[in-house]
C-alpha cells in the first residue's frame, strides 16, 4: 500500500485586504518526493507555504499535514520544517550552539537533543564548521545551518522558500546536495524557487502558480518529455547585451530574452533559414551574435507557455 501523503491542500483560498491571493488551490505532497513551486512574484507562493506551515488560516478550504490542521494543532506543526528566505540564527553563537538552542526551543526532550543535533549537522554536512560562529560564516554555510535547524525534529514536510537566494554557484551546489538527500528520509519537500536549474535538479514534480491558482502540476520528466517531442529550441549567444535595434531584430526573427546574453526561439526559426543564414541575417541587422546553438527545451519553456516571459531572477541564472 502507498503511504498517506505528507500534506493535502484542497480548494484553498486566501484574501488579503480584499485582494484574492490564492483561489481554489489543490495540491498533494507525497512522502519521499520533492515538488518545485514556481511562478511570478505575487503569484501566492509564499502565502501558500505559510498556510502549509500553519502560520496563516485559510479563508476557504483545508490544509492537512499528517492528517492534522497545522494552524490549529501543535502536533501537525511539529511535523513541519519551515525554512524562510531570511536566515534566522544567532550570529554570536556557533553552529552547534545554535542547534542546541533551537532543539530546546522546539521542545525536544533533553535525552533527544544531542542525537538530534548530531543528526542535523550530518544531514547538512556542517561538521567542518560546527564550532565556528555563525556570524563569520559565508552565506552558503549560514543557509545550510538554517536548514539544519529545520531538520532537528525529523519533519515529515520541509518547506523551503528560495533556499539558495544570494549565494554563489559553489554554495548553491552544496545546498542542493543537502536537499537532494532529504526525500530518502521519507520527507516531502516543497521548494519555492525562481531558479529553473534548481527546480530541475531537485524536483520530481513541478507546480506552476499564477494569479493565485495552480496552472500546471505534473511529473517533471513527463512534462519535459511531452515538450521535447516537438522541435528543439534555438539559442543565440551574444557577445554584448542587445541594444534596442538588435533586440528588435531578434524579436522579429522569433527570439525572446532568456538571460543578459542569451535569446531563445522555441519553434522553427526565422522562416526556416539554416544557422548560417540566420547568423548572417542577425549580424546584418547589428546583432552582436557570438554563436547559435540548438538545445532541448527545459523548464523555462514550460513556464513560458503557462505564464509568459521568465522572471528576472530566473533569467539572471540562465546559461549564458
Amino acid at each position: 500500500m502507498r503511504p498517506d501523503p505528507a500534506a493535502i491542500v484542497r480548494d484553498l483560498a486566501l484574501s488579503y485586504r480584499g485582494v484574492m491571493v490564492l483561489d481554489g488551490v489543490d495540491l498533494t505532497l507525497a512522502r519521499g518526493a520533492a515538488v518545485a513551486l514556481i511562478g511570478p512574484n505575487g503569484a501566492g507562493k509564499t502565502s501558500l507555504m505559510r498556510l502549509l506551515a500553519g502560520r496563516l488560516a485559510p479563508g476557504r478550504g483545508t490544509v492537512r499535514v499528517g492528517g492534522g490542521d497545522p494552524f490549529r494543532e501543535a502536533a501537525a506543526r511539529r511535523a513541519i520544517a519551515w525554512v524562510p528566505q531570511a536566515v534566522a540564527l544567532y550570529p554570536r553563537l556557533t553552529v552547534r550552539e545554535n542547534l542546541e538552542v533551537f532543539a530546546r526551543l522546539a521542545g525536544l526532550p533533553r535525552a533527544a537533543r544531542r542525537p538530534a543535533v548530531a543528526r542535523a549537522l550530518a544531514q547538512a554536512a556542517l561538521g567542518e564548521v560546527e564550532d565556528r560562529l555563525v556570524g563569520v560564516l559565508s552565506g552558503g554555510y549560514q543557509r545550510r545551518a538554517n536548514i539544519a535547524v529545520a531538520l532537528l525534529g525529523e519533519p515529515a514536510l520541509v518547506l523551503l522558500d528560495e533556499p539558495t537566494q544570494g549565494v554563489d554557484r559553489v554554495a548553491r551546489a552544496a545546498i542542493h546536495a543537502v536537499l537532494e538527500r532529504l526525500p530518502a528520509s521519507g520527507a516531502a519537500l516543497l521548494v519555492a524557487t525562481h531558479d529553473f536549474a534548481e527546480a530541475e535538479r531537485l524536483a520530481d514534480r513541478v507546480a506552476v502558480l499564477r494569479d493565485g491558482r495552480i496552472r500546471l502540476d505534473g511529473r517533471l520528466t513527463d512534462l519535459l518529455a511531452a515538450l521535447r517531442a516537438g522541435p528543439p529550441e534555438h539559442e543565440v549567444a551574444l557577445s554584448d547585451p542587445a541594444g534596442p535595434a538588435a533586440a528588435a531584430a531578434l524579436r522579429a526573427a522569433g527570439f525572446h530574452p532568456a538571460g543578459a546574453l542569451t535569446w531563445r526561439a522555441g519553434d522553427a526559426v526565422a522562416d526556416g533559414r539554416d544557422g548560417a543564414a540566420l547568423l548572417a541575417s542577425l549580424r546584418q541587422h547589428g546583432v552582436p551574435v557570438r554563436e547559435i546553438r540548438v538545445r532541448e527545451p527545459g523548464l523555462d519553456a514550460l513556464y513560458r507557455d503557462v505564464v509568459g516571459p521568465a522572471p528576472a531572477a530566473a533569467l539572471a541564472g540562465a546559461a549564458p
